[in-house]
């Protein structure tokens, strides 16, 4: 597992031309407005002010990077779906990710946030086919886990399972998790570093 001892903000960028140019990794988070981004992001980083947390949906307007032990980023996305933002605001997030997601040449995974509480959303399934049919590399993490108890939260992560396998070969890598209770951050950290080790031995 990658020891987290060096987290700083790199820079908010308004384009992906804006990105840093680097040759380290870049690990991006993303997910629906309000599905506890910045509060797992914290949580891996194991710091309470790196991302910032707001109650309010559609905070994240900008593509930031953390630079991680001087050898990777974390990106933390803007939140796709509801937000309160005009209209013209959603269109330049979806932009804006979408110009990330598949013109990064440094994306090494896409975490995609799930909020573990709810079935599956048709916006998350969605966004997830058009990663696939475009070959980006992502995984998924379930959040909020400590809201629900065992029992649904197994049930919901199977009705997520089946619904993802009835277009998927098999379903991607997923992790679940509490920024609340820590649950699921050695697993994270452990797969980044993993990413990361494979990529840069190539």
């Amino acid at each position: 597992m990658i020891n987290i001892t060096k987290a700083s903000f790199v820079k908010s960028s308004a384009s992906l031309s804006q990105c840093p140019v680097d040759s380290r990794w870049d690990y991006a988070f993303i997910g629906r407005s309000n599905v506890g981004k910045s509060s797992l992001i914290n949580m891996l980083c194991n710091r309470s002010d790196v991302a910032k947390v707001s109650a309010t949906p559609g905070k994240t307007q900008l593509i930031n990077h953390f630079l991680i032990n001087d050898c990777l980023f974390i990106v933390d996305l803007p939140g796709y779906g509801y937000a309160k933002v005009s209209k013209d605001q959603k269109n330049k997030f979806q932009k804006l990710i979408t110009e990330y997601v598949l013109g990064s040449e440094r994306l090494a995974v896409l975490f995609v946030l799930i909020d573990s509480r709810h079935e599956p959303q048709r916006i998350d399934i969605e966004f997830m086919r058009m990663l696939g049919e475009n070959g980006v590399p992502f995984a998924m993490i379930f959040t909020k886990a400590d809201k629900l108890s065992p029992a649904k939260l197994a049930e919901n992560i199977e009705n997520y399972k089946f619904k993802m396998l009835e277009e998927w070969e098999e379903m991607p890598p997923y992790f679940v998790t509490s920024s609340e209770r820590r649950t699921g951050r050695e697993e994270v950290l452990s797969y980044i570093e993993q990413v990361n080790n494979d990529l840069n031995s190539h």
